[in-house]
């Protein structure tokens, strides 16, 4: 079977954003949205979109410090994390993973490549590489029936 994928590219922030926003419109179910990318990419920026588009009316913030931030909304709720600091599955353990990830209606994880192996389905990767300036090669991947479908609702609003 096929891997639905999709790659974007973005000229600002607003643009980065706006991907995050209908990335958020597209989730109807329960789905990990992985983002990858060099500091500065965009990571926070896709999130803070995606609880736009989810309904959130919360200020989203990094959970860098925090491991976990939890917003809600729209009948909705968006679990961010920040692996950025996980060094081993026991330091993931340690931030409660497992229950993150049970529990987790919309799941976002920053530094997703911390998490390889752990990361569950069905799951959105995303990869943001820097351009010239404030632009964002996004490239979208879905793993699994559900993911695909959220990636070609992500579509059918025009962004590609």
């Amino acid at each position: 079977m096929a891997t639905r994928s999709l790659v974007l590219t973005t000229r600002n922030e607003r643009g980065t954003r706006e991907i995050g926003r209908a990335l958020g419109v597209a989730c109807c179910g329960p789905l990990c949205v992985a983002l990858r990318g060099p500091l500065g990419a965009g990571k926070t920026v896709v999130v803070k979109g995606m609880a736009e588009g989810l309904g959130m009316a919360d200020t989203v913030t990094s959970p860098t410090f925090t491991f976990v931030n939890e917003y809600h909304g729209g009948g909705r709720r968006l679990t961010h994390v920040d692996v950025y600091r996980i060094e081993s599955y026991e330091d993931l353990e340690s931030i409660g993973w497992s229950d993150v990830v049970l529990e987790a209606d919309v799941l976002a994880v920053e530094w997703a490549e911390r998490a390889d192996g752990e990361l569950p389905a069905p799951r959105i990767d995303v990869t943001l590489v820097l351009g010239s300036g404030d632009e964002r090669l996004v490239e979208l991947r879905a793993v699994g029936a559900e993911a695909e479908a959220a990636l070609a609702r992500l579509q059918a609003q025009g962004l590609d």
